[in-house]
């Protein structure tokens, strides 16, 4: 079964959540309702590369593959760039995605996928956000576009925050529209939708001089095209309704001049899928202009209620058993726990910033949390280096 058609979710995923941070409340304001006293240019770089361990041996499993196989690699320059212009503020931020590689159609299995040319796609994005201050609170509007070979997706926003007399807290709510066009190089469909709206709430409190809590609450109702068209015997529902929840703690250790920042997020869908993210990172200056922050991260999840194991039957494989109204061989969707370690340095000379992120990623079935995971999936790593260089104006 090859697998060089092009999947391109590591990309998208990346790309989301660069626009969602621009378009979506999430940050902790320390003075919400005052405008930005300077301007910001800056320009990062990101480099993803992903891979798998090749241990499951599948019906037919040629074994040729090796023990190891490299599959996505994204290459994302980007650019960010905040004015500000009295009372108000601009933000509009790029980033070209460069993707190649090939990922498995059914489950982590490799067999027959080809390593060259494999799949290779440019991903281009966009988006940009006004912001009017005033006296306990800002309002802002967004907008954003991204465009590839066979997805397009445009969002708007709007964003409200009020901070109380003594601005020891801040309240915010967001409301977010998504749509999105499906074409896959395939042709297993042609002009597919999507739309998701969802709204956001949360509160910020300053409950001392040196401890920040944040609490946000996500709603999320999407209706239309959920498959991948590049996995085999993917049909899901379409309608898929999700709620987050997301804790956040900072915490100022004085003696040390460090910062605790910690999170935890609670997810669950109309899918079936229950989700746990913690989250820890420890902020620490180590000269006058030059900071370190080792962050430590984990996430696991049950699988999806329509996602059913690898068969192993050569009768049935790699069909399901029975005739299932839902299916689908995503690994994504399976129950599984992964881990993220990363370390980023950052520098500070005058008006300048420069700084540089390593982080690696892997997942495994048995990381779940309170039990086994999925069977049949092999172990799933990635790598991703990020850096950055920044001014103020």
């Amino acid at each position: 079964m090859a697998a060089t058609e092009p999947v391109k979710t590591s990309a998208r995923a990346l790309g989301a959540i660069t626009l969602a941070a621009l378009t979506l409340p999430g940050v902790m304001p320390a003075r919400a309702e005052e405008p930005p006293e300077q301007g910001l240019v800056s320009l990062k770089y990101l480099r993803y590369q992903d891979g798998q361990t090749n241990t499951t041996r599948y019906p037919y499993y040629d074994g040729s593959e090796g023990s190891k196989q490299k599959r996505i690699t994204v290459s994302a320059p980007s650019i960010y760039v905040l004015a500000p212009v009295g009372r108000w503020s601009l933000e509009t931020s790029g980033v070209v995605d460069q993707v190649s590689g090939a990922t498995p159609r059914y489950y982590s299995d490799v067999s027959g996928a080809t390593q060259s040319p494999g799949m290779k796609d440019e991903r281009k994005a966009g988006d940009l956000k006004v912001t009017r201050y005033m006296e306990r609170g800002a309002l802002a509007v967004g907008v954003a576009h991204s465009s590839e070979n066979d997805y397009k997706s445009t969002a708007f926003s709007v964003e409200a925050r009020y901070a109380s007399e003594d601005k020891n807290t801040t309240w915010n709510a967001g409301l977010a529209k998504t749509s999105d066009t499906i074409n896959p190089v395939n042709d297993v469909v042609v002009d597919e939708r999507k739309r998701t709206t969802e709204l956001t709430a949360g509160v910020t409190q300053a409950v001392s001089a040196v401890d920040l809590v944040q609490l946000n609450l996500t709603y999320s109702d999407g209706r239309g095209y959920f498959n991948d068209p590049y996995k085999l015997y993917d049909q899901r529902p379409r309608r898929r309704k999700s709620a987050i929840g997301l804790l956040r703690w900072n915490h100022h250790v004085e003696s040390l001049g460090a910062t605790l920042r910690s999170s935890y997020r609670y997810f669950y869908d109309g899918f079936g899928i229950r989700a746990h993210t913690a989250e820890a990172a420890w902020v620490q200056p180590v000269a006058s202009s030059f900071t370190l922050t080792p962050a430590l991260r984990y996430y696991t999840q049950s699988s999806a209620s329509f996602y059913y194991d690898p068969v192993t039957d050569i009768n049935v494989y790699p069909g399901p058993v029975g005739t299932p109204g839902y299916t689908s061989t995503d690994q994504r969707l399976s129950a599984f726990g992964g881990l993220t370690v990363g370390l980023k340095g950052e520098l500070r000379i005058g008006r300048w910033i420069t700084d540089l992120k390593l982080e690696r990623y892997e997942q495994r079935s048995d990381w779940r949390l309170g039990g086994k995971g999925s069977p049949g999936i092999d172990p799933f790593y990635a790598t991703i280096v990020q850096l950055g260089i920044a001014t103020h104006f």
